[in-house]
């Protein structure tokens, strides 16, 4: 029983891991909206939210059953088949999750629970219908069916459930107090406040009660009776007092009502989802505690998983507590937040993901349907409606770009208040809906009717979402394959196997975060070039920002050279990855020039100073570098004949030219002096003359057959490319010469 005792050591090591990198998936769920909104500071929004996952895990005991007996039959299995389920649950479960904290995509710990026990219950039920003999058509002795298909069913309605009740909600919402909603806030915001919060608490301390570990079963049965009694109470409380704070103060009530409604999903989250993190390794103990008790411990059926669960209450706030310190301190967190305010932001700026073809189609289609409604509405009606959805009177206009929140706090209220009854209705119900799912969709939806996704950034924010949905059935399949996998192995390799996967499951959860830190430095950089806190901030730093870009590419382009002359797959491989990152900093530099032309004086004055033109010159730069490593690395990747002597002294020429242009502009950033930039042209016309011999020898070197046609064609295109590069690094710093020179708006 060593060996099993130790295995229950492990599931609660994972359980603290798994809280840390489930909550850090989930915070999304329930900060996005206070943090979007920006209805207070940071600081106070962590608090309300952590008090609502406190209180929230006591409100779990009773979902704790789905671990125990959700999926496979116990009367079925032993102690090692359940203990070889659990471990592999927790193991997928806390490395799957990880991953996807690690590229801030939102993905559910429900489904990611309910889709790895499925996996491990399939596996040990093949397993043991393999040693008996049996057919498949007997795994139903072993597996829950029923309720697998009744979770996942849940699961799948909460999607559509969710999208339709949040578009309706903020349409009508919108409809009635519109984006300048200050004067129908005071006609109609009490009554409207308080069917918010009467949804909220009728949910959370109504349906959620019966749940809840510390109130009695007669209490619990008098909230029952009198619900509707209950419901009206809230009403004329809430009207009265929401009423009294727009008379007697200055408070905007919607504020203490994203506050409430935060700590109330908060709430919600804990209730429902708590279970997903220490529900399997509680089932171990259980498992491990009843066969102890037995006089055959490895022999006995579990049939005592069955009966109802009962956690302490301390275990219930111990995870809690570890809850809250991850919200406080995971930067994981943080990344998943983000992903999802930046789908639903209601104005344009940096988008995380890139267009696709099925994002496009959609949005194509959402356009015609749109035309369509629209020629059948009245004029009349239409422009009553498009008058309510006015973007430009909303408050939050007036603010500069790094003070605006992502949507406003009406919104805010909307996302809070439908997704938080929506889950506590599950909870109440014990059907494990997940949050992630309901507070996406219903985040998603409620932008949707708000029109957030304009023509401009329709087709990233759909490609975003399209992303995150197919992450949700990745997550499924994923869960339940490892999960198989892993059981299969446990099974027959026993404690060995368990540690391997144990050293593995360090390794990778390291080297993850390492990736985190990386990425997030990337994501940091790009965004700081749509938002600048002062305006004459732009143009300070853009010289630094394309000192440093014509840096990278030359680094780059030595890096190109010394791959191929040597051969060398992994650095032209390497080569191909920081082209990439490449195009990334020329966005940034474009951001910042676009911004730049806006706050110009009298930009029609300065006939030297031609966005267009710097704009077209940072695009080729970098297209050139990236067409130049991709050809190179394939060529060498498909194992073709590499240079020949003549070519690597060609190449080897011409890098010494782009290295002397690139090096001359590096010293006059340094000295911060661009006023004389005929040195600059004397190698530029170097470049050229250069250009001309080296593409005669190309047809001296395929007359004598001295090369292979494939490396006289990469030459080539590496020749002109090269040109390419030359003449736009000149163009660039023309540009940013005269820019010098202009004023600034004050």
């Amino acid at each position: 029983m060593e060996t099993y005792l130790f295995f229950v050591i492990i599931l609660f090591i994972l359980a603290a891991s798994d809280l840390i990198v489930g909550v850090a998936n989930d915070a999304v769920n329930f900060l996005n909206s206070a943090i979007g909104s920006k209805v207070a500071p940071r600081h106070i929004i962590l608090v309300v939210a952590s008090l609502g996952v406190v209180v929230g895990t006591l409100f779990s005991s009773g979902m704790m059953e789905v671990a125990r007996s959700g999926f496979f039959n116990p009367t079925m299995l032993t102690l090692n088949e359940v203990m070889v389920i659990f471990l592999a649950v927790m193991f997928t479960d806390v490395l799957l999750l990880d991953i996807f904290n690690t590229f801030g995509l939102p993905t559910s710990t429900t489904v990611s629970l309910v889709s790895s026990l499925l996996g491990g219950s399939v596996m040990m039920a093949l397993v043991k219908l393999g040693k008996s003999g049996k057919g498949i058509e007997f795994i139903g002795q072993y597996i829950n069916t029923g309720r697998a298909l009744g979770i996942f069913s849940a699961i799948l309605l909460s999607v559509v459930a969710s999208f339709a009740a949040g578009s309706i909600v903020q349409y009508i919402t919108r409809l009635i107090f519109t984006f300048n909603y200050e004067k129908t806030l005071k006609r109609y915001g009490a009554i409207w406040g308080s069917f918010a919060l009467t949804s909220l608490t009728y949910f959370i301390i109504v349906k959620g009660a019966k749940g809840t570990t510390f109130l009695s079963s007669e209490i619990i049965e008098w909230i029952k009776v009198h619900t509707w009694s209950v419901i009206g109470i809230n009403i004329v409380g809430w009207t009265i007092i929401l009423q009294l704070l727009m008379w007697f103060t200055r408070i905007n009530i919607l504020k203490p009502i994203v506050l409430i409604g935060t700590f109330s999903l908060a709430l919600a989250f804990a209730a429902n989802d708590l279970v997903n993190f220490i529900g399997v390794p509680l089932a171990g103990l259980s498992s491990f505690q009843i066969a102890s008790a037995s006089s055959n411990p490895l022999g006995i059926k579990l049939d005592a998983l069955l009966e109802p669960a009962r956690t302490d209450t301390l275990i219930l706030i111990l995870a809690g507590l570890i809850m809250v310190g991850t919200l406080w301190f995971n930067k994981k967190a943080r990344s998943v937040t983000k992903t999802e305010i930046g789908l639903g932001r209601q104005f344009e700026g940096y988008e995380k993901f890139e267009s696709s073809g099925v994002a496009r189609g959609l949005v194509r289609m959402s356009m015609m349907i749109g035309h369509y409604v629209q020629s059948l509405v009245p004029l009349r009606i239409y422009s009553w409606i498009q008058k309510r959805f006015d973007i430009t009177k909303a408050e939050y206009n007036k603010l500069d770009k790094s003070e605006r929140p992502a949507f406003d706090f009406m919104r805010a209220t909307v996302n809070l208040m439908v997704a938080s009854s929506l889950i506590s209705l599950g909870t109440a119900y014990k059907l494990p809906l997940s949050t992630t799912y309901v507070t996406f969709m219903v985040a998603m939806s409620t932008s949707f009717s708000d029109k957030a996704w304009g023509r401009e950034s329709a087709v990233y924010r759909v490609s975003g979402v399209l992303t995150v949905i197919s992450g949700w059935f990745f997550t499924a399949f994923l869960a339940f394959t490892s999960t198989s996998i892993l059981s299969l192995g446990m099974y027959y390799g026993g404690l060995i196997v368990t540690i391997i996967i144990v050293l593995l499951a360090i390794v990778l959860i390291a080297r993850s975060n390492f990736l985190h830190t990386k990425r997030e430095k990337k994501v940091a950089k790009l965004e700081s070039a749509m938002i600048a806190s002062e305006k004459s901030a732009i143009l300070e730093n853009l010289a630094d920002d394309i000192k440093n870009f014509l840096a990278s590419a030359h680094k780059i382009y030595d890096d190109i050279f010394s791959g191929l002359s040597n051969e060398s797959r992994k650095k032209l491989k390497k080569s191909v990855k920081t082209s990439k990152e490449l195009d990334d900093s020329s966005s940034v530099i474009i951001g910042k020039i676009i911004q730049g032309a806006q706050i110009l004086d009298g930009i029609e004055a300065h006939e030297d100073l031609n966005i267009g033109k710097a704009i077209s010159s940072v695009r080729e730069i970098s297209a050139s570098i990236a067409d130049i490593a991709k050809m190179t690395y394939e060529h060498v990747d498909n194992n073709h004949t590499g240079l020949a002597k003549e070519q690597k002294e060609d190449f080897k020429q011409l890098r010494n030219l782009i290295t002397a242009q690139f090096d001359l502009v590096a010293k006059k950033f340094s000295k911060k002096d661009l006023s004389k930039l005929e040195d600059l042209d004397e190698k530029i016309q170097e470049m050229k003359k250069s250009i001309k011999k080296l593409d005669k020898n190309q047809i001296m070197h395929i007359k004598k057959g001295t090369a292979k046609v494939r490396a006289n064609v990469l030459f080539l295109n590496i020749l002109f490319k090269t040109e390419n590069i030359s003449n736009n690094v000149s163009e660039i710093i023309n540009f940013n010469k005269e820019l010098i020179k202009s004023k600034v708006k004050k």
